[in-house]
């Protein structure tokens, strides 16, 4: 299916040219390490397919022993059938509570395997990947598919094991009518081979149209006051109704493939009991064959239309569900985890050093930093100024290793930054960003991201952050969750939320992008004196463009188009009278 959406791409699995049973396998490992459960599971089936052919086989010495003969007993057939149902009821609630236990199981590895997968892959899974899309995957691919795979294995298991006893009986009772019977297993195998395959495509087609979907109502959802204010409903709605029909379409395509199955395995069980009726007949002229005998056959037979269409049925969900778990398998396969050193220094001062760093996001794109060489002394205070898209936010993005240099390396006290440890890096940085991100988590939790809660020093980091005022009259304080990204708070109050994380921290090396932007002159005042106390003794980097954050760094680099092009106090460089006097003089206006 070509994908009509072009706002989004999709990763698609190259497993088209697997076998149903090699993609089994490939998801095997996640649900077969419950042998308990496994073995209570095929006990209980074998013992409930077991039970299948008694039914037919009552009514022989009923009609035979009951009706014509009257020598039968009759509390013996209550007796008899009472016990028959009470063993099949046990046997299919602890096979049906066996195979739960399986699927959930399964399910729950499977799910923190791709969670894991996702919150360690290389950045580039989430440009490849939108953030439906693998939710999607994580949250209802791999429900859909444990829970369809686990109960189609039931029914083919106890369907399976069904029509070997009913088979036997059938051998057992009449050898030659069964010959006319048999060819219909092989027939339904043939079918479920050859419209699988189909339904695999039609459901991967599916998996794409239906995170396209989504993706186009996640970008409505998050864009929804941009998409009022420019009266874009009407284009946003046609949008979403065209990849809705095409998912319509593939629905229907899925619908008459598996419908297809039911009415061929029915016509092929009535083609055989025609001829087992008629060979019946003529038995019954030639030989001595008992009315009793022969009404259980036909009704033995007639049994085996049942679990010949649910196996018939099975090919769609088994196809799903194996669909389903590949996308899980696929994410991991083709998202590889960041790759990490392992040093691990007992101190650190915080020196950077920056030597020929080229970033390139593409050939086709210009370069976002071409030979960038910096270096930044411990506890410095370093200002990055420069016009948009001067490559500000792309260096300091390098130093925690969200991207990793083209050309060049960068290093933190004298080493290279793939070498570090990569989570003990990270504990390195704090970083206050101009896109601040909250959870729909407590105040608390989310100043002390990532560490345990102190109440008093969540209560400090709030006060230097000018917002305990605030806090203290939620309604259960800092305990007070904060909703979506924190949209129970205004933009100002989100920043200094922002801030009071990064004085938490307390690392050693500081990153502020634009950290005091959304704030008023006031709390700006408030902010900047807290930050200030945070800043002794630790380095520094700092994206602004207001004079009140620039004035008291050490040191001020201005970037142009990648590149370094001055750099220098604040009153050095108003001196030079060159690009970074020109950027002081339109912001204030002089």
């Amino acid at each position: 299916m070509q994908n009509t959406d072009k706002n989004i791409r999709m990763v698609a699995p190259a497993t088209s040219d697997l076998t149903l049973r090699q993609r089994l396998v490939r998801v095997a490992p996640y649900f077969g390490q419950q042998r308990m459960a496994w073995g209570i599971a095929i006990l209980a089936t074998l013992v409930g397919a077991a039970t299948e052919p008694l039914i037919p086989a009552l009514l022989q010495p009923l009609l035979d022993s009951g009706f014509t003969q009257g020598t039968l007993n009759l509390w013996m057939v209550p007796l008899f059938i009472v016990g028959l149902f009470l063993v099949r009821g046990v046997a299919q609630f602890a096979g049906q509570y066996a195979l739960s236990r399986i699927a959930n199981e399964g399910m729950l590895r499977l799910r923190k395997d791709l969670f894991t997968r996702i919150q360690v892959a290389q950045m580039d899974l989430f440009a490849k990947q939108s953030a439906s899309a693998l939710s999607n995957t994580v949250v209802y691919e791999v429900q859909t598919g444990a829970t369809q795979l686990v109960q189609a294995f039931l029914a083919i298991s106890r369907d399976g094991f069904t029509l070997v006893a009913l088979l036997g009986y059938l051998l057992y009772l009449n050898w030659q009518l069964t010959l006319a019977v048999a060819f219909i297993v092989p027939a339904v195998g043939w079918i479920m081979k050859t419209l699988s395959k189909r339904l695999y495509r039609i459901t991967k087609s599916s998996q794409q149209a239906t995170d396209a979907l989504a993706y186009v109502v996640e970008e409505n959802v998050l864009a929804h006051r941009m998409v009022r204010l420019h009266g874009a409903q009407q284009a946003q709605a046609q949008r979403f109704v065209g990849l809705s029909r095409e998912l319509r379409k593939l629905n229907i395509k899925s619908t008459i493939a598996s419908a297809a199955m039911t009415p061929t395995t029915q016509l092929m069980a009535a083609i055989a009991l025609s001829a087992v009726i008629c060979i019946a007949l003529w038995q019954g002229r030639s030989e001595n064959v008992s009315v009793g005998s022969f009404v259980a056959f036909i009704s033995a037979m007639l049994m085996l239309i049942a679990p010949l269409r649910r196996m018939a049925d099975v090919a769609n969900p088994i196809t799903r569900g194996v669909a389903a778990l590949e996308r899980g398998l696929a994410l991991m396969e083709d998202s590889s985890a960041e790759p990490s050193g392992t040093q691990r220094p007992a101190e650190v001062r915080g020196a950077i050093t920056l030597r020929d760093i080229s970033v390139s996001f593409g050939d086709d794109k210009a370069p976002a930093l071409q030979q960038v060489s910096l270096q930044v002394q411990p506890g410095e205070v370093v200002a990055l100024v420069g016009p948009s898209g001067a490559g500000k936010t792309t260096l300091v993005n390098l130093l925690p290793r969200f991207l990793d240099p083209t050309a060049g390396e960068v290093l933190m006290d004298g080493v290279a930054l793939p070498d570090w440890d990569l989570h003990y890096l990270r504990q390195q940085f704090a970083m206050v960003s101009q896109d601040v991100v909250m959870f729909n988590d407590s105040v608390a939790a989310n100043v002390a991201l990532g560490a345990d809660v102190d109440e008093a020093r969540v209560w400090s980091c709030l006060e230097a952050a000018n917002l305990a005022e605030h806090v203290r009259q939620m309604p259960q304080g800092i305990h007070t969750e904060v909703g979506h990204n924190a949209t129970q708070l205004s933009g100002g109050q989100r920043q200094r939320l922002a801030i009071a994380r990064a004085l938490y921290k307390d690392a050693p090396v500081l990153i502020l992008d634009e950290a005091t932007s959304a704030l008023d002159t006031e709390s700006e005042r408030l902010v900047q004196q807290a930050l200030q106390t945070l800043m002794q003794g630790r380095t520094t980097l700092v994206i602004a463009h207001r004079l009140s954050t620039i004035e008291h760094a050490d040191r001020v680099v201005v970037m142009e188009r990648g590149r370094i092009a001055e750099q220098g106090t604040h009153a050095e460089l108003l001196a030079l009278n060159g690009l970074y006097a020109r950027l002081q003089a339109h912001v204030t206006g002089h």
